[in-house]
């Protein structure tokens, strides 16, 4: 009847603490095949054993130098790991992950710039590589580095072409002019516009320097 406690005899008490640290179900098997206790559940037993304060000691967890328990036994053809389906996205001998960051290595940022893993030490992880700006790389390459207040603007309103003619060096107060909140839009407009609205945004800048004195 649900809600009776079961008895327990002292000598049934004191095997159950004895192999208390076993698994709960060989625990559980070997008692009910010492007294013949049909009556006892694995439930029941686990809860007297909880009520006692009898633990199995195990947290679920592997601790340092634990061996799992399958360690060394293949996995049977056609199951887990050996199953074809598993089998089609491992990795084969020699392989390597679409993302692995080998010199040379490029992607696009979330700007739209492409970027390229070069043979340098990345300044903030230590790491032997680091990406860069591809266009500004190969522009470098080219003529040097880009002084201080200036910036690199794509020409042709593609930030994907990374050759360096179609980057030209100009003063970084110039860029609102060409496409800021009350520039001229310059990466939007069309190819046989793009040198007019950047010629009238160098003479603008260049009258504003003189008037104020700057060169």
């Amino acid at each position: 009847m649900k809600g009776r406690q079961i008895p327990y005899s002292a000598d049934e008490l004191a095997y159950i603490q004895s192999v208390s640290r076993w698994a709960r179900d060989e625990a559980h098997a070997a008692f009910c095949q010492k007294f013949r206790r049909d009556d006892v559940s694995l439930q029941n037993f686990n809860a007297l054993c909880k009520r006692k304060g009898w633990l199995t000691g195990r947290t679920g967890c592997f601790v340092k130098g634990q061996e799992a328990h399958n360690k060394g036994v293949p996995c049977a053809p056609g199951k887990g790991g050996r199953h074809p389906n598993a089998r089609r996205t491992q990795f084969k001998k020699g392989q390597s992950p679409h993302n692995t960051n080998y010199l040379g290595h490029e992607r696009v940022s979330n700007d739209g710039y492409v970027e390229i893993s070069i043979d340098e030490r990345n300044p903030h992880t230590g790491f032997e590589r680091r990406y860069v700006l591809k266009h500004k790389w190969l522009w470098e390459k080219a003529n040097g580095p880009v002084p201080k207040g200036h910036a690199l603007k794509c020409l042709d309103g593609n930030r994907l072409n990374t050759d360096p003619s179609n980057w030209e060096l100009i003063p970084r107060a110039m860029l609102p002019r060409l496409n800021g909140r009350f520039g001229r839009g310059y990466d939007a407009a069309p190819a046989e516009i793009k040198p007019t609205i950047l010629a009238i945004a160098k003479l603008e800048h260049r009258a504003r320097t003189v008037k104020g004195g700057r060169q």
